[in-house]
């Protein structure tokens, strides 16, 4: 399974402050609220999909792409300016060099072209098993 986010920026106590939030009125709150939201979801989500592949002994079939500290302009999903969607490119660019846990050294590169090698290899597999 490759699970594509769509990006969050999760890092809430860097983004908003107390004096900032005493400050907001009923539809600041939700749009903090519904972002926040949104982010959990992404985040319970990848959790619970990922202690499923471990249970079954299948954490290699397993890949999550995702980044977590979206700014600015790209945090906008209807934002498709030019401008914008370059600066994704750019953050995707960013993404490819990162470590895909704390736990491992292996980058999201690396990952996405182990799991492309592996889908690659299962396909050839059943197409062979298909030729019997």
């Amino acid at each position: 399974l490759l699970s594509l986010g769509t990006g969050t920026n999760s890092e809430f106590d860097k983004t908003y402050t107390a004096e900032e939030a005493a400050k907001w009125g009923p539809l600041r709150w939700i749009l903090a609220i519904q972002q926040m939201t949104n982010a959990a979801s992404s985040y319970m989500t990848d959790y619970y999909l990922s202690i499923v592949f471990q249970a079954r002994h299948s954490q290699n079939n397993y890949l999550r792409v995702q980044e977590n500290a979206l700014t600015g302009t790209t945090t906008e999903m209807d934002d498709a300016s030019e401008a914008n969607m370059e600066l994704l490119v750019q953050v995707g660019e960013k993404l490819l060099k990162k470590p895909v846990s704390k736990d491992s050294p292996e980058t999201y590169e690396e990952a996405l072209k182990r799991f492309a090698k592996l889908l690659s290899d299962r396909k050839k597999l059943r197409a062979n098993k298909a030729s019997y």
